[in-house]
């Protein structure tokens, strides 16, 4: 069975910073303790019912590409027992599928975005002004179209309860400097293609994914956060994907439409997710861990 952690709590550990999911503490310079709680944000809003063993799901897809990418581009693993780091009288059961231990990196302050489809926010800017983040598209692009070629459409880094931005590469320039911009790019579109073939063969369009990146001492870029999960990536099946709307999916923009049938203005607080559509979004979660990964929790 999931374990169901909505906080975590681990005495004796310098709490350093509780995301919309993640709970991070530090354990040295040089190490910190990622947890993936069962907490749901959409519209960078954290909701009031978590999604029983989401965190677990989540952590145990981003480690299956974090192994897949390696070879692409360093990441912040560093494939200690989470076990060892625990505080006494702590259920490691709790936290052993749902944690990892990383290096301490300087996280950049961008959300790199790959997009492959038109659809969500892209699709809403391409409308308004037939471009995504300053790139310029064809015209007559429909709905949820494949794009000629993947794009890198960033956007800022919001804090709990704040919206993401999409700024264009030069403000990203600005952020970073060239160079580091330059390198950001080429790993987001890099891992897209890897990861975005390896869906195809299971089945799986991968319409658009976020990544976080950081540097370590000596300046090497690493991927960092999560990666490729249902929270931060559009998954849909290949099989049910039309052109000209959205499709269903696997991550939880499942939540995101029942959430847009409400009469909530996407400020905190969230409303309450009846559980027909907790045990819905879970169980499409597992689905895209199963058919991407091969793992299957129990």
């Amino acid at each position: 069975m999931p374990t169901v952690l909505v906080e975590s709590n681990l005495p004796g550990l310098e709490l350093v910073h509780r995301g919309k999911v993640r709970d991070v503490y530090a354990l040295s310079a040089q190490e910190l303790l990622i947890v993936a709680s069962d907490r749901l944000s959409a519209f960078d809003v954290v909701l009031p019912d978590p999604i029983p063993g989401k965190g677990e799901m989540l952590c145990q897809i981003s480690n299956f590409w974090f192994a897949r990418t390696s070879q692409l581009i360093a990441n912040h693993l560093t494939g200690r027992s989470v076990a060892s780091a625990l505080p006494a009288g702590v259920d490691a059961a709790l936290y052993e599928r749902r944690s990892v231990i990383t290096k301490r990196l300087r996280v950049l302050p961008v959300e790199a975005i790959a997009r492959g489809y038109l659809i969500g926010s892209g699709w809403k800017d391409y409308q308004a002004t037939g471009a995504v983040c300053g790139i310029r598209l064809p015209a007559g692009l429909r709905q949820a179209e494949r794009l000629p070629q993947p794009i890198f459409t960033p956007s800022t880094k919001a804090a709990v309860g704040a919206h993401d931005q999409n700024v264009g590469f030069d403000e990203v320039v600005a952020l970073i400097g060239g160079e580091l911009a330059e390198q950001v790019r080429a790993a987001t579109l890099a891992i897209y293609d890897f990861a975005a073939a390896h869906a195809a063969g299971r089945g799986i369009l991968i319409a658009d994914t976020k990544f976080e990146f950081g540097l370590d001492a000596e300046g090497r870029l690493h991927v960092v956060d999560e990666m490729l999960t249902p929270d931060s990536s559009r998954f849909w099946p290949a099989d049910e994907y039309r052109v000209g709307s959205s499709p269903p999916s696997y991550d939880k923009q499942f939540v995101r439409d029942y959430l847009e049938t409400l009469d909530w203005n996407k400020s905190a607080p969230g409303p309450h997710v009846p559980p027909a559509i907790i045990a819905a979004t879970a169980a499409k979660y597992a689905e895209a861990l199963r058919r991407l990964a091969d793992i299957q929790l129990d």
